[in-house]
């Protein structure tokens, strides 16, 4: 293939580095589950949290700030609405 960045291969590049593959990890369930899902190596996103607790802590006050905008955004429009009724200014016609 050649294309704007000159010649390329088809070819997945390869690591370069000595890796060698750990024998103990093969059996850990990340791994199984890789070979089960038939993936070619174990790295499946989105694994397991290392601390779930403080993850779901954070997600709920990110829920509640969430829901604080938009309840704060939706209030303005009714607010400058109202306003702009009182004042008799026409926003649409």
């Amino acid at each position: 293939m050649s294309g704007h960045h000159g010649v390329m291969s088809g070819e997945a590049p390869r690591p370069s580095g000595g890796f060698r593959p750990d024998p103990e990890e093969y059996d850990s369930p990340r791994a199984q589950r890789a070979r089960e899902k038939g993936l070619p190596g174990p790295y499946i996103t989105g694994g397991e949290a290392p601390d779930e607790e403080h993850a779901l802590a954070e997600e709920r006050r990110l829920g509640r700030w969430l829901v604080l905008m938009v309840a704060v955004i939706v209030a303005a429009g009714f607010v400058l609405g109202l306003i702009a009724a009182l004042l008799g200014i026409a926003v649409a016609q």
